[in-house]
């Protein structure tokens, strides 16, 4: 079937078994309301009959820190060990670029010797710019930075910086030994998979208790957890990029005489190594997005000031911390896409000594060398003198103080209005509705969109949510993250759409999604916590800010990539530009775009666990409910249920845009 009579083909001949299916398990469940009183089991799964995974979970996290013996050492020494070898080089950066080399601990500290200039470290980013790309990234990356240091956000960027210089490495090393095993073992790439899809769907938040429990509050806690976090794109790149290394590259590796592991590191590793660098700036972009969430166990720097000011609603601090990890993520974002698509060396022509071949590392360390011997004698090089430094923290607290003055009635009646005619209405709808049905409505979705293992597994999913006893937490879950995303969807897809017909507004759409993909989660909740208080408005709002990128981006990619001949075919036929786009354009992009929505989601529940700060009773709240607690079970239990209904939404999704496109002949 083509693209265009998948459009507007129809067939009324017979009624489809698929509705017919979907009328009987709505009918039936329309018959458990008026069965209630003899069914109640069925609307509230029995407490008696809940798994106690949490407490299961709890005693094996008690038993492993306190009697699992490994042989030689236990647990719990191992915990403490790894630690160590992280917290070492920890040190030895962050004193560098943060604190200095002290002698002594605590007050009796004394330093020996200086930590670097943070004029040395602005022309160190600016060389490096250079080196990766021109003058001009060079440029951007050191204004970058120097707004870290005019907006008095230096020292606390610094301590963030050198928690991320020292994640990264791990991050990508460990990425790439996981990787290079899943492609060469095919039996521990399928175990691996499933994994990476948990790490990568379970709140960040549900690491936090086990490895808080395991390695105590520091910033080497912070840093593990900012390595489970940001380690599985590196996975998935390096597995991806071995198997696409072409076979003509392998033959000729063979050919030389290479073993198996020559082979690996010396042909295939260096072959794809730009493709393995999407990795390496996936990483470290993720371990930007762990700043602030990692602070919580103990990782101070830029995480911590957005944390606090947001707990004390200061939205000024906290816009000017939360700015300056978007400005610190664009700087290494730029700088890693750049070195990423920078040409390898043509062999031999790295001709001369080594300060010929290596100027920029030589200028960088100059510049470390005078500044070191100038700060002895000024003071100004050590630290950003307070004549220079700039703050909009009392501006931005004074916006929203007039906007509060001047538009508290307009704005809580737009609230109210919302919160009574459609949040609280379809949150009630969810609640009332009977487990039992809800998993046959999603198991039945799944068996017609993928067949009977997506059934089983969408089915599966959403009763381990009723079995452990947090359903009603579950579907509260599901009305914030679906009203959220209907939101996202009336404003995102025509923004979307617009930008993929306008190429003037394509380029302006692109710079304030590329901002807004960058900004902390942390900060969307601040100016609407401050504007309409915590609760499920503020937590709704704060979602559709944050999880509106996917759905403009997809949306625009789809259009954009609609074939030529098809809409030079509509053109040719007489339709208007209206119907071009209704007719055409958009039927075809439609799985593209669903894919956004998908996105979407995905994006919507991750933020949903961070709304819990605002007062949301969700899964979410469970789930820091149990850092506060330190409840490994609840946590990891709430954790996997906001996964699972992720993976459910995912498999979905994915099944029909993928049956789609094969209807729509694109495939």
């Amino acid at each position: 079937m083509t693209a265009l009579s998948a459009i507007t083909g129809r067939d009324d001949a017979r009624i489809s078994p698929w509705l017919l299916a979907w009328v009987t398990v709505l009918a039936a469940t329309v018959a458990l309301f008026f069965l209630k009183d003899q069914m109640p089991w069925a609307f509230k799964y029995p407490r008696s009959m809940i798994i106690p995974l949490r407490g299961v979970l709890n005693d094996s996290m008690k038993w492993l820190m306190d009697s699992a013996d490994l042989g030689l050492f236990t647990f719990k020494e191992l915990t403490r060990f790894l630690s160590w070898v992280i917290e070492q080089p920890y040190n030895l950066v962050k004193s560098l670029l943060s604190v200095g080399f002290l002698e002594g601990q605590g007050s009796y500290a004394v330093e020996v010797f200086p930590r670097m200039s943070w004029v040395a470290i602005i022309i160190a980013v600016i060389l490096l710019g250079r080196y990766a790309k021109d003058w001009k990234l060079g440029a951007l990356a050191g204004i970058c930075f120097l707004y870290l240091a005019l907006f008095d956000q230096w020292d606390s960027a610094m301590v963030t910086l050198s928690s991320i210089v020292i994640a990264v490495p791990f991050g990508v090393a460990g990425g790439l030994l996981l990787g290079i095993a899943g492609y060469r073992y095919r039996w521990f790439n399928q175990a691996l998979v499933p994994v990476l899809d948990l790490m990568q769907t379970v709140p960040v938040f549900a690491y936090l208790v086990p490895i808080l429990i395991m390695f105590g509050f520091s910033p080497v806690s912070a840093m593990i957890a900012t390595i489970i976090y940001a380690m599985p794109p590196m996975v998935r790149v390096t597995m991806l990029a071995l198997e696409q290394v072409p076979e003509e590259v392998v033959e000729a590796g063979r050919m030389a005489g290479c073993s198996e592991n020559q082979m690996l590191w010396k042909v295939q590793i260096p072959s794809v190594m730009h493709t393995l660098m999407i990795g390496v700036n996936q990483v470290v972009m993720l371990s930007l997005n762990m700043v602030i969430i990692a602070s919580m166990i103990g990782a101070g720097g830029l995480g911590f000031d957005v944390l606090s000011a947001l707990k004390r609603l200061q939205i000024g601090q906290g816009i000017e911390a939360g700015l300056a990890i978007t400005l610190l993520a664009i700087a290494m974002d730029r700088v890693s896409q750049a070195l990423a698509r920078r040409p390898p060396p043509v062999h031999g022509e790295t001709v001369g000594k080594w300060y010929q071949r290596h100027p920029y590392i030589l200028m960088a360390l100059g510049a470390v060398a005078v500044t070191w011997f100038l700060g002895m004698f000024t003071p100004a090089m050590d630290a950003v003198p307070d004549a220079l430094k700039i703050t909009t923290g009392s501006f931005w607290g004074d916006v929203v103080k007039w906007i509060n003055i001047n538009y508290f009635d307009q704005l809580d009646a737009v609230k109210n209005f919302l919160l009574l005619n459609l949040m609280i209405p379809f949150k009630r709808f969810l609640l009332t509705l009977p487990w039992v049905g809800v998993v046959a409505m999603v198991a039945l979705a799944g068996y017609q969109l993928g067949g009977w293992r997506l059934s089983l597994l969408t089915g599966l999913l959403t009763v381990f949510l009723a079995v452990v006893g947090l359903w009603p937490k579950a579907m509260v879950t599901v009305y914030l993250c679906g009203i959220s995303v209907m939101l996202v969807c009336l404003i995102g897809i025509p923004i979307g759409v617009a930008s993929a017909r306008n190429e003037r507004l394509h380029r302006i759409v692109g710079v304030v999604i590329d901002t807004l993909q960058t900004l902390p989660s942390f900060v969307y909740l601040m100016p609407v916590v401050m504007l309409f208080r915590v609760g499920d408005f503020a937590a709704m709002l704060a979602v559709v800010a944050y999880a509106i990128v996917p759905a403009i981006r997809y949306t625009d990619h789809g259009i954009r990539n609609v074939p030529p001949h098809l809409v030079e075919a509509a053109t040719q036929a007489g339709c208007t530009r209206r119907q071009l786009l209704w007719k055409v354009q958009m039927p075809i992009a439609l799985p593209e775009i669903m894919l956004g929505i998908n996105q979407t989601i995905m994006m919507a529940l991750a933020m949903l666990v961070i709304t819990a700060l605002v007062g949301t009773r969700e899964l979410g709240q469970e789930v820091y409910m149990a850092l506060a607690r330190a409840e490994t079970g609840r946590g990891l239990v709430a954790g996997v249920s906001v996964a699972f209904i992720a993976i459910i939404a995912d498999r979905l999704i994915g099944a029909w845009a993928r049956q789609r496109k094969q209807e729509l002949g694109l495939d």
